[in-house]
């Protein structure tokens, strides 16, 4: 549920800090106050278009933030999570619009591209306006709001599985057959590379040291020279070690009569013992030393060998048999021929007959649904002020074939009078109508899943008396289920509020400005009164709006 709004610099409004309940949340003022400008900020933050002139006039940016609580809404949290996005239970959603048209948005604190903004904000606030429904016209919409009525999500998801199997199948068959001539010219291509590299013979130990060995071979005469050189001085009668040894004698004599010699004694008697380590090591390597001109000319042709193969698959040498693997896995996945385009066949039709099964079982159950759900919301039409009106839930068979969501589109169609054609719920021209046909779908299929804050702007237009007292009645029952937040010019159905927001505009040397206040029960009562009565509040519309309040809380 949207459970705070901010707003900065906004347009009209200079500072706005707002907490909602809730339940249903009534919001009224003056005809110009600027009520208007609460739907223009929650439209911004989830996403809306932004211009330059809605910046408070002589400021540098707009800022505005809607903070949602998302104790029970996992969609959102899900969403989030995939997203890195989440926040411990809470989206914040913010938008930041300069002076020269630039925006950014931001969830969570983290910047994000409006359309991740637009994709959650569908999730959590659903605007039925004058002109703007953004939820309810789309076809999308309309399916999931009647599969969510006649709890069919689980099967649809189970339809939907077998849909897209089937179209990746089908896809990879059709590949192979378009492609047969490049795919038969793929396969001889990677059966000689792949021929190439076993007849190398490839051995993983081999290419992780072939590199270093050449290296060694190549210039191993260099190698025994100075390493000789070296041997010789260390153990010649003057060596390293033979002075060593005389000088670690020396000073074991001087050892015996000062302790404090001790120390250096120790690192002489090391350095020794390490020197005679070297000569042992350096014995033993060239011991082991080839300088064979013939098995480095051998190394040599090798490594010219494996060099070319890496060359040629683009690779370092180590690499070479990762891409025999590669090669190998590539002809099984194009071996076959006929015979896997014949088998991969069979599994498109055994597919293709699981999903007329489950597409026929939805499409049996939607009928049951649609004819229900359309019969519930003629009826509460006629409550709400549209006599003759009718709602009807149409389901559009699609061509032939395996589609997403199974055989039929779905299609919400209404007529507001007696003898007129039933028309797409997108061409109902009244918007007064629109939002009471929305209120009317709302309330009836207030069991099924919808986003948890619904925003009524002036659904009572065109109203009045008795009706606008149902409307108030069914939006505050539509609050059982979820957040309401209603903007209203009826005293009958801002009585029903929960929560009273009253909008007021004011003048100042810089200019307009709009705020928003929470009335307690007085103030309450004094703008029921002032709806009812006009600028003059009487004692008896006092007396009269107390009673519609108490009445509608009862």
């Amino acid at each position: 549920m949207l459970s705070q709004l901010s707003v900065k610099n906004l347009a009209v409004v200079e500072r706005l800090d707002l907490s909602f309940e809730p339940g249903m949340s009534a919001v009224t003022g003056e005809t110009g106050a600027g009520k208007s400008i609460l739907l223009q900020a929650l439209g911004l933050a989830l996403g809306a278009r932004a211009d330059s002139n809605l910046v408070r006039h002589g400021k540098d940016k707009a800022d505005i933030s809607a903070a949602f609580a998302l104790e029970h809404n996992q969609t959102v949290q899900d969403f989030l999570t995939e997203h890195a996005l989440e926040d411990e239970g809470e989206c914040i959603l913010r938008r930041v619009i300069t002076s020269d048209g630039r925006s950014k948005a931001f969830i969570n604190g983290n910047s994000v591209p409006l359309s991740t903004v637009r994709n959650v904000g569908d999730l959590l606030l659903d605007i039925h306006g004058q002109n703007e429904h953004q939820l309810l016209l789309r076809p999308d919409q309309q399916m999931r709001l009647l599969d969510g009525f006649a709890q069919l999500d689980a099967d649809k998801q189970a339809l939907n599985e077998v849909v897209i199997a089937h179209k990746l199948l089908n896809e990879k068959v059709n590949n192979l057959l378009n492609n047969q001539d490049i795919i038969e010219q793929q396969q001889a291509l990677y059966s000689h590379q792949l021929e190439e590299l076993n007849e190398a013979m490839l051995d993983q130990d081999e290419l992780n040291t072939i590199e270093a060995n050449f290296k060694t071979s190549a210039n191993a005469q260099t190698i025994t020279e100075k390493t000789s050189s070296v041997l010789n001085q260390l153990e010649s009668e003057v060596g390293a070690n033979a002075q060593l040894l005389t000088l670690s004698s020396q000073l074991s004599e001087a050892l015996e009569m000062d302790d404090r010699l001790q120390v250096g004694f120790e690192l002489l008697s090391s350095a020794q013992v390490q020197t005679q380590e070297v000569v042992y090591e350096l014995t033993q390597y060239l011991s082991q030393l080839s300088t064979d001109e013939q098995s480095a000319q051998e190394m040599e042709d090798r490594i010219s060998e494996l060099y070319a193969l890496g060359r040629k698959h683009n690779c370092t040498i180590e690499e070479l048999l990762e891409v025999r693997d590669q090669l190998t896995l590539k002809l099984e996945e194009i071996g076959g021929g006929a015979s896997s385009i014949d088998e991969m066949t069979k599994q498109l039709d055994a597919l293709a007959k699981k999903y007329q099964g489950k597409a026929n079982k939805l499409s049996k159950a939607r009928q049951v649904k649609a004819g229900e759900l359309s019969q519930r919301v003629s009826e509460a039409m006629q409550v709400l002020g549209m006599p003759g009106s009718e709602f009807k839930v149409g389901l559009n068979e699609k061509s032939d074939g395996v589609h997403l969501n199974g055989h039929e589109a779905v299609e919400f169609l209404v007529k507001t009078n007696m003898g007129q054609d039933f028309k797409a719920l997108k061409k109902v021209a009244s918007g007064g109508e629109l939002s009471r046909i929305s209120l009317a779908i709302s309330v009836v299929s207030s069991d099924s899943e919808y986003t948890p804050t619904l925003i009524f702007d002036e659904v009572d237009v065109g109203i009045s008396g008795a009706v606008a007292e149902v409307v108030g009645r069914k939006l505050q029952e539509l609050a059982k289920h979820y957040q309401i937040i209603c903007i209203t010019h009826l005293a009958q159905v801002a009585a029903f509020g929960h929560q009273h927001l009253r909008v007021s505009k004011s003048q100042n040397e810089e200019g307009a400005q709009t705020t928003v206040e929470q009335l307690d029960h007085q103030q309450r009562t004094e703008e029921v009164a002032r709806i009812l009565g006009g600028a003059t509040i009487t004692d008896k519309a006092r007396v009269a709006a107390a009673e519609m309040i108490a009445s509608s809380q009862a």
